[in-house]
């Protein structure tokens, strides 16, 4: 299949527009006193180095198409839904969330549950009202050439990035957990925000709401930008209104939030909305979003769920 993204104008402008408003988003964390070296981090890595290698590893692979029946009336239906999710569920329903149980297991059994009820099941009962076919949308690719190169290689890199950026192996270690915690716990971590991370928010993002994108703009890049911003922007709400001076990107200026969460949430958007244009395996996408976020919860995994 031809390398993607097509080199052609739409493309060239969309991906223009995407790098300046991430300019621009960068660039008031900068004037803010806020940190931009960590968000420039983000771009080079997850947003232009690790996107090309995800197209040189899946340059054999054969994505069947997705059908959108009806791409201007599904689109319309997701942006409403994704301005409630993130203005009543991430702004407030996840306090509320919080609030009926008490922290530990429970809380973190409830949460999962919501999360697949709104992410997963909320948007596929959408979907299916619309007269949209799901099957396409949970497809694996697991046998599809394109999907084993790019879990090894990129998820190997994204461990080892994790380990630099950001202070896992440091908490990992001050736990003391034994050999045979650890031998548990961390592939049931990875399994766990497969779930509740990758599969809620891959489902959602990249094969719901990009394919429609993509349907509707007819390209590709356009697609992965627009879906990459969405991404970021429905974070905000939840980050301004829950969080606290200890959560990276808090601020008590909005605007400084939404700059933050384009700046550092897109460029990772732009790696998974590449792939799932590359190689349309939900399966491999949710894998290599736990391997982002598998180092990073251990520690509180282990915290949680060891007596």
């Amino acid at each position: 299949m031809p390398l993607f993204p097509r080199i052609d104008s739409r493309s060239v402008i969309f991906a223009g527009a995407y790098l300046a408003l991430w300019a621009a988003a960068n660039a008031y964390l900068g004037f803010t006193g806020a940190d931009w070296m960590f968000p420039a981090f983000s771009l080079a890595a997850f947003g232009a180095a690790l996107p090309t290698l995800s197209i040189v590893l899946t340059r054999n692979a054969a994505p069947p198409p997705v059908v959108v029946p009806r791409p201007a009336v599904e689109l319309t239906a997701l942006l409403g839904f994704l301005a409630l999710y993130a203005v009543l569920f991430l702004g407030w329903g996840m306090s509320a969330t919080h609030a009926i149980v008490p922290a530990g297991r429970g809380r973190e059994l409830l949460v999962l549950g919501v999360k697949l009820i709104v992410h997963v099941a909320a948007p596929a009962i959408l979907l299916t009202s619309l007269g949209a076919p799901l099957a396409p949308l949970f497809d694996s690719g697991i046998r599809r050439p394109g999907f084993w190169p790019p879990l090894l290689v990129l998820g190997a890199i994204i461990l080892a990035l994790m380990c630099v950026v950001s202070p896992a192996l440091s908490e990992i270690a001050a736990l003391h957990a034994s050999r045979a915690t650890l031998a548990w716990a961390a592939p049931a971590t990875f399994v766990w925000l497969a779930l509740e991370a990758g599969l809620c928010e891959e489902f959602l993002f990249r094969a719901v709401l990009q394919t429609r994108l993509a349907a509707v703009l007819r390209n590709e890049t356009g697609a992965v930008v627009a879906g990459a911003l969405l991404f970021a922007l429905a974070h905000a709400p939840g980050l301004y209104l829950r969080g606290h001076p200890g959560v990276d990107g808090y601020s008590t200026d909005p605007v400084q939030v939404i700059a933050f969460t384009v700046a550092v949430l897109s460029p990772v958007a732009i790696l998974f909305g590449t792939l799932w244009a590359r190689t349309r395996s939900l399966l491999l996408i949710v894998l290599l979003h736990a391997a982002v976020d598998v180092l990073p919860n251990l520690a509180d995994f282990i915290h949680t769920w060891t007596p």
